[in-house]
């Protein structure tokens, strides 16, 4: 389904979910940023009864501003341009404009919770959305629980089962082998329909997984903004994410063993990163990441957020 434009012509789906693939909320926190700083209306929504299971995924209640309790329930919404662009013309032509302006008109969003059932019907509704919307293109951002320092750049991996997506922005394919969430069903349905997947992950620090991580929201848009072309305004996430680093460092000053922790991490990642480092090391410290992955330790029950849709090198 691409066109001449490649995978950065015509009009783009962002998506995320909530739950097994948001460690940190770095990837629903990345596209509601993206949905306050874009002119959008909500195009499609699914039908929550059919794919949720209310005492897994409850609702939730909260106060309007016109003092009225409310209920929300958990579901997916798929949003597209108050004035759509041309699906034909090109993203993004002059990397200088802002998300906010001429090109806006090019970017749909979906945000929703991972379904409880009915995962292939939930695909096939959101993929029949989008074909009506003539999307021609999907980024898919999630993010994982690992054992990495919050005082180095978030790790971000990029991948794509298309051949020419992988060519056309020189990035590989997941060699990743296991249970998958949403993203992978929603991306599989549309690499079979011609619509062209990319997918990008944020792997977030474990020891700070019950805390929204603002730092590693800020790099799935980094990452986001590069293979999209764009410009993104960040708002206040610059200001948040040193805020969220400054505190997590202030934990770890009044905990020694948190503190000697952090510290291996930091030199894992160091050696990984320095120039000299061989191949085999990089290799070996992979290696020895999947292990402790495969083992289920993720510091959460249940294991959402570190067993993901796979990791994506880029």
């Amino acid at each position: 389904m691409t066109d001449g434009n490649g995978f950065l012509g015509g009009r783009l789906l962002v998506v995320a979910f909530e739950g097994w693939n948001d460690a940190g909320e770095a990837a629903t926190g990345a596209v509601r940023t993206l949905k306050d700083l874009l002119d959008v209306t909500q195009i499609a929504e699914v039908d929550p009864e059919v794919y949720f299971d209310y005492q897994f995924n409850r609702p939730t209640v909260s106060t309007g501003e016109d003092g009225q309790r409310q209920l929300e329930w958990p579901g997916a919404v798929i949003y597209g341009p108050s004035v759509p662009s041309a699906a034909s013309v090109p993203l993004a032509e002059d990397a200088q404009l802002r998300v906010s302006e001429s090109n806006a008109g090019n970017i749909y969003l979906l945000l929703g919770t991972e379904p409880s059932r009915s995962w292939k019907s939930f695909a096939s509704e959101i993929l029949d959305a989008a074909l009506a919307a003539d999307v021609t293109g999907m980024v898919f951002l999630g993010a994982m629980l690992a054992d990495v320092p919050h005082t180095r750049p978030i790790s971000i991996f990029v991948s794509s089962d298309n051949a020419a997506v992988r060519s056309e922005l020189q990035i590989e394919r997941s060699s990743y082998e296991g249970p998958v969430g949403i993203l992978s069903v929603l991306s599989d349905l549309a690499e079979q329909l011609g619509i062209p997947t990319v997918s990008i992950w944020a792997s977030v620090p474990h020891y700070v997984h019950n805390a929204p991580s603002p730092k590693a929201m800020l790099a799935l848009i980094d990452k986001l903004e590069e293979i999209i072309d764009v410009v993104i305004p960040r708002g206040t996430l610059v200001t948040e994410a040193a805020e969220w680093q400054t505190g997590i460092d202030a934990l770890a000053a009044e905990d020694d063993d948190m503190a000697a922790y952090i510290n291996q991490l930091e030199q894992a990642r160091d050696t990984v990163d320095s120039p000299e480092a061989s191949g085999e090391a990089i290799a070996h410290e992979f290696e020895k990441y999947l292990r402790k992955r495969g083992d289920g330790r993720d510091g959460r029950s249940g294991g959402p957020g570190t067993a993901p849709d796979g990791p994506r090198q880029s």
